[in-house]
């Protein structure tokens, strides 16, 4: 599968979301997967690892940190996965300007009733996929994963930095 096989892959899983949220998308995605034969499921597995790559950025890592009160690594895995479960126009924009988050309803919803963003539930669809098709794990070597050397260059902690970087979310989240 490539990166755009997969994205019309999560923009159906949204539609037929039952729930919403990220944990309804990754859902909804498991299912539609869980209808493809085993190598359509393990094919689905490297453009999701690809997309975590593509997202390992510094400044996406502080709108995280600012959006969920911190971001460790699982943290900043989580979030992403969130952010993959939102679709291709909202990760694409992030990815490039991680400040217009702020746009994003979810984001707003977030800020205003204190809560975190989090998508654990998608770093798992192709092996919860493969799990209910096939009986048996991911095949080892489905995927890989190859995160880029990550330069953050201020602080996280630095509510002047993070206001410089991130304005518009700094308003929604430190204001």
């Amino acid at each position: 599968m490539e990166i755009d096989g997969f994205w019309k892959l999560v923009e159906e899983a949204r539609r037929g979301a039952s729930e919403g949220g990220a944990e309804g998308v990754a859902e909804a995605t498991v299912a539609l997967l869980a209808r493809r034969s085993g190598a359509e499921i393990v094919g689905a597995a490297q453009p999701f690892w690809d997309l975590m790559a593509v997202s390992y950025r510094g400044e996406l890592w502080g709108a995280a940190y600012l959006i969920n009160g911190g971001a460790s690594d699982d943290g900043f895995d989580y979030f992403r996965g969130w952010l993959i479960s939102q679709g291709r126009e909202v990760f694409e924009r992030a990815v490039a300007d991680p400040d217009s988050l702020a746009e994003v309803p979810a984001v707003r919803a977030a800020a205003a009733a204190g809560e975190d963003l989090e998508g654990e539930d998608m770093l798992g669809v192709a092996w919860n996929a493969h799990r209910i098709r096939t009986g048996r794990r991911l095949p080892e070597g489905a995927f890989t994963i190859r995160y880029p050397a990550i330069e953050f260059g201020w602080d996280f902690d630095d509510d002047d930095a993070i206001r410089r970087r991130l304005p518009r979310l700094s308003r929604l989240f430190l204001d």
